[in-house]
């Protein structure tokens, strides 16, 4: 394994390998929240490869985090003081667990051209890509680099492409804000602490594209689904065959590639709301279907026909407890 350096500087262990000659700067993140094991799982088969000769790096660097927050990933939970992948950013003042991981992690982000963020999601549900927006100016989410990220998304294994995540959970602050101002509900007291900053959206991706990047989540399946560790491990191989960084076929992009868009989070105002059903992930719904019930008996309905996104039945009360999606337009540079 030529030039593998592990790290001791960080509050996470950290891996690169290293060419002599220029190429893709790559970064992969495994368990980013501690309860999903498929990240962690897939680069150490993957490293294991660069140990064994199996795998041989041609150009570039790749950096490996396998277990990016130590204390949840011990605790087999998703955060350890707060989640990681909201509100992440540089803090002068570290507050938390968190703010010392994002304190390391922003910077080696910033080190990077190219980041595979690996996840998998409390529901049932095939594994699926989170790309960033199309190229724009805006001031929300400014990029320049739509066109190379999906090529990369179309090639990592999934067929389903979901777009609209900053726009949406900008959405869901508003909405936030606006209940803040009006309840003094003491189970909402601690989210609206966190989750009424618009930054609050932003987590290893959405940083990534600030500092000049181009990001993936990959969202590798249900926590427990066996396949998901093969879904990451496949994705990282394809990746780097994809920025010819390894002596790999280049993977075809998939030809039955979907991309539906995020339009709305439903967050979950009380431990009493409840779904009508256990949904999973990409649930297709009607316009005016019933999806759960307020714990006053309030019917919360389909917005519109599309699919039900992260159902979670655990949700704190203020934060996100379901996403409704539609089908996109956007049309994707297959390169």
């Amino acid at each position: 394994m030529p030039n593998a350096a592990p790290s001791s500087t960080a509050p996470f262990n950290i891996v690169t390998i290293k060419t002599e000659g220029s190429g893709p700067r790559l970064i992969v993140l495994g368990a980013v929240h501690g309860n999903e094991i498929c990240g962690p799982r897939a680069i150490e088969r993957v490293l294991a490869e660069f140990g064994s000769g199996k795998l041989s790096l041609l150009r570039g660097h790749v950096t490996f985090v396998p277990i990016t927050n130590q204390k949840a990933y011990e605790r087999v939970q998703r955060e350890g003081d707060r989640n990681l992948n909201r509100n992440l950013g540089p803090s002068e003042h570290p507050q938390d667990f968190e703010d010392q991981i994002a304190n390391a992690l922003c910077p080696l982000l910033g080190q990077h051209d190219v980041l595979i963020d690996l996840h998998s999601f409390h529901s049932p549900g095939e594994p699926f890509a989170m790309v960033g927006p199309t190229d724009n100016t805006g001031s929300l989410q400014p990029f320049a680099l739509a066109a190379q990220e999906e090529a990369l998304a179309v090639r990592l294994g999934p067929r389903r492409l979901v777009e609209g995540w900053l726009e949406t959970y900008a959405e869901g602050v508003a909405a936030r804000v606006k209940r803040a101002e009006h309840s003094d509900d003491p189970q909402l007291a601690r989210a609206r602490l966190l989750n009424t900053d618009p930054r609050y959206g932003i987590g290893t991706t959405e940083y990534m594209r600030s500092v000049g990047g181009m990001a993936i989540t990959l969202e590798c399946g249900q926590h427990d689904d066996p396949a998901g560790p093969e879904v990451a491990y496949r994705a990282i191989i394809n990746a780097m065959a994809h920025l010819r960084m390894i002596d790999v076929p280049a993977p075809a992009p998939r030809p039955d590639v979907e991309v539906l868009r995020l339009l709305h989070v439903t967050d979950r105002l009380n431990t009493g709301d409840t779904f009508v059903k256990a949904w999973a992930s990409f649930d297709p719904v009607k316009a005016g279907e019933p999806i759960g019930h307020r714990h006053d008996g309030t019917v919360v309905s389909a917005q519109g026909d599309g699919f039900i996104v992260f159902p979670n039945t655990k949700a704190m009360p203020g934060n996100e407890w379901f996403y409704f999606a539609g089908r996109s337009s956007r049309p994707l540079n297959l390169g």
